[in-house]
């Protein structure tokens, strides 16, 4: 179970970035992974209720949604630019427009693996089991066999020019995310594997798979009843 912050918090400035959602994985999770790659400590400001999200809708949230980051003297919003804009500012974005092109198109398919991962513990019943297959066809027969294959490609290490990307550590969120759905959807992809072993040993990555981490704990369907009052 989620533990919610009990007393709404004013918008402030600091030097880290501060993450402003509920407190748990969402589309605010991959922008956790990506700082916390980066070796970017942060802090997170949460919303328990309709209320105080009403209350940042009216003040800050240019699109009236979340996830928002306050960041260099931003308030920025929209995930993918958060990520891009982290990426860059972090080296994670590669070295030239060629690079940035492959990097953006690798995490936009690890992102369309994720939208599926998301919505199952809001689904139910027959619906939810539909998405379990849908997730696992997916993941065996579409996302996992192209990185393997760009893997295989080239022999590096990472997915772009053998440097650690946005793309790596979109891809290694999307891997664990999947495999606590489905345990063995690495079977058969031994890059990955490989792959999934060296990411996890990156110093900072370690650290954020590491108990007590900012890394948020997978969704359990007994809390999306709580998630949905604070957005419907």
């Amino acid at each position: 179970m989620w533990c919610f912050i009990k007393k709404t918090q004013n918008i402030t400035m600091t030097n880290k970035p501060v993450l402003h959602y509920f407190n748990g994985r969402g589309r605010m999770e991959s922008i956790r992974w990506l700082l916390a790659a980066a070796g970017v400590e942060f802090e997170e400001q949460f919303f328990e209720t309709k209320e105080q999200l009403d209350k940042l809708k009216a003040t800050v949230l240019l699109f009236q949604q979340v996830p928002m980051v306050e960041i260099d003297g931003m308030k920025l919003v929209q995930c993918r630019a958060i990520l891009h804009y982290i990426a860059e500012k972090y080296n994670l974005l590669g070295k030239d427009m060629k690079e940035r092109a492959k990097i953006i198109m690798y995490s936009e398919g690890a992102m369309d693996l994720m939208e599926l991962v998301m919505v199952y513990p809001f689904l139910k019943g027959e619906e939810q089991t539909k998405k379990l297959t849908e997730i696992t066809t997916k993941a065996k027969d579409r996302y996992f066999p192209a990185y393997e294959k760009v893997l295989k490609s080239h022999g590096q290490n990472f997915l772009v020019g053998n440097q650690m990307s946005m793309a790596d550590v979109q891809l290694i969120e999307a891997i664990l995310s999947v495999e606590e759905k489905v345990p063995d959807a690495l079977s058969g992809f031994p890059l990955l594997q490989a792959f999934k072993t060296r990411m996890s040993s990156i110093p900072t990555i370690k650290k954020f798979l590491a108990p007590g981490s900012k890394r948020k704990p997978a969704i359990d369907p007994k809390d999306t009843e709580e998630i949905i009052k604070i957005f419907y």
